[in-house]
């Protein structure tokens, strides 16, 4: 059963050549909006991201369990070779630019010496019981570049005062308050709604208001993580895929809070909602093995790499970041498997994207109006499969409908050929990237034939796009 598994239970086109590009009816401009929500500076700084690495350790990497019951001896987390720069210079090398660690998961066990329970670090024979691991954590993704976040489990399998909901919201905050003032600048802070039974067999109301509230006083500059955000939503499924159409944009209403269910909830996590009235793009998390903690018998189960960069066009190039998880092994290290496939998902990008094929050329706007177009001459032929599509997210999302065509060439004719379709789909937003056959082409045109506010300029990116395996 997975984390998530458990929250469910609980008008007219410029003539061309041979063949005009026909336009399905475009929004009346009685139904467009004048402008819409747009990111913060710290929404923005997350997306632009792109990709981020999960890191799930703890107590349950020695018992090889994905969900401990808070009974674990603190004496069996005993990583003899833990290396947090080891996960960072592989996190940098795979070409990820944030890293997010498991600071306590649902059983209890914090990484970090604090003062609110003995289920922790103090107690382990890790560092001679003087250990920390959220701040060897923090300082190895700055060392290497990397800007830090930190997940912090609202359920405790451990802490007696589970269930007692004044009493364990107090302590939940003084837990996060540790690591929101002593851990420095952090970019993102990872919540789920997990809500199961404590030791005591209750559940806990939490306050998430109040928490939501802390993280806002004490680390401004974070984005917050959550179904219901406030500032960034979970994608609606662990598979590290974003929903088609996918909007930045929500109605708060529709996800309450953290680990709601019912209809219509996983609909707008994947989803969004073109009216929304904030803005809240999705995260798309998974892991690069079965489970989400270390388990010897997944050494044979690690995505490939090409499996890795399928992964980011169906959640970066559908205008969501990556958020893939990668588990220390017993010893504090980054298993040398999974360093290979992040290495391999960098190299097997660089190939796809080396060359821009249309740097430097002019986007041009063909066409104004409710259903604009958007052309680029790349001042020759080229062959082209892949295609990078982003909107100016900084005055909000607006395409919810787009087609892109090519001009195919004409031997003797500087005018061009036919137009064919290459692809469709719905939002575009930060970024909407397409793949498809290798096609020659001299002109590249984009149609917005839908939009919920007035479209502005796309950027247009053209790559040949080297066929991986």
């Amino acid at each position: 059963m997975t984390r998530r598994d458990f929250l469910v239970a609980a008008g007219a086109v410029l003539a061309v050549p041979r063949a005009p590009i026909h336009l399905r009816p475009a929004l009346s401009s009685s139904k467009l909006r004048s402008k819409g929500p747009a990111p913060s500076p710290p929404q923005l700084a997350w997306q632009r991201d792109e990709l981020a690495i999960f890191v799930h350790f703890g107590v349950n990497t020695f018992t090889d369990r994905e969900w401990g019951d808070g009974k674990e001896d603190p004496a069996i987390f005993a990583p003899g070779a833990l290396d947090a720069r080891q996960w960072a210079r592989a996190a940098r090398a795979g070409g990820f630019r944030a890293v997010i660690l498991t600071a306590k998961h649902h059983d209890g066990f914090c990484l970090w010496p604090t003062r609110t329970t003995e289920h922790s670090v103090r107690r382990s024979p890790f560092r001679a019981g003087g250990g920390d691991v959220v701040r060897e954590f923090v300082d190895a993704c700055r060392a290497e570049g990397l800007r830090p976040g930190l997940y912090l489990s609202p359920w405790d399998r451990n802490n007696p005062v589970y269930g007692d909901s004044p009493r364990y919201n107090d302590l939940y905050c003084d837990q996060l308050t540790e690591l929101l003032t002593n851990y420095g600048s952090l970019s993102e802070v990872w919540f789920d709604g997990a809500n199961g039974e404590g030791p005591n067999g209750r559940r806990q109301v939490y306050d998430w208001p109040r928490v939501f509230a802390l993280v806002r006083r004490l680390q401004p500059n974070a984005v917050v993580f959550s179904d219901a955000g406030p500032d960034v939503r979970w994608c609606g499924n662990e598979n590290g895929t974003a929903g088609e159409p996918n909007w930045s944009t929500v109605d708060p209403a529709a996800v309450p809070y953290p680990g709601a269910s019912g209809p219509g909830i996983t609909e707008a996590l994947q989803h969004g909602h073109p009216d929304g009235r904030v803005w809240r793009p999705a995260e798309a998390d998974t892991s690069i093995r079965p489970g989400w903690f270390y388990h010897p018998a997944q050494d044979g189960r690690v995505r490939t790499a090409d499996q890795l960069v399928d992964l980011y066009f169906k959640s970066v190039g559908r205008n969501a970041k990556l958020l893939l998880n990668v588990p220390p092994t017993r010893d504090g290290l980054l298993h040398e498997i999974d360093v290979a496939r992040l290495a391999g998902m960098r190299e097997r990008l660089r190939a796809l994207f080396a060359v821009d094929l249309a740097r430097g050329r002019r986007v041009a706007a063909v066409r104004g109006g409710l259903a604009p177009a958007f052309e680029v001459d790349l001042g020759r032929t080229v062959t082209a499969s892949i295609v990078r599509l982003a909107e100016d997210i900084t005055k909000g999302q607006a395409a919810a409908r787009y087609t892109l065509h090519a001009q195919l060439p004409t031997p003797n004719s500087q005018l061009g050929g036919e137009w064919r379709v290459l692809s469709s789909g719905a939002t575009i937003g930060y970024a909407r990237i397409d793949r498809f056959e290798p096609v020659p082409a001299r002109r590249l045109r984009v149609v917005v034939e839908n939009a919920v506010s007035a479209p502005g300029p796309l950027t247009i990116q053209v790559f040949a796009g080297e066929r991986t395996p």
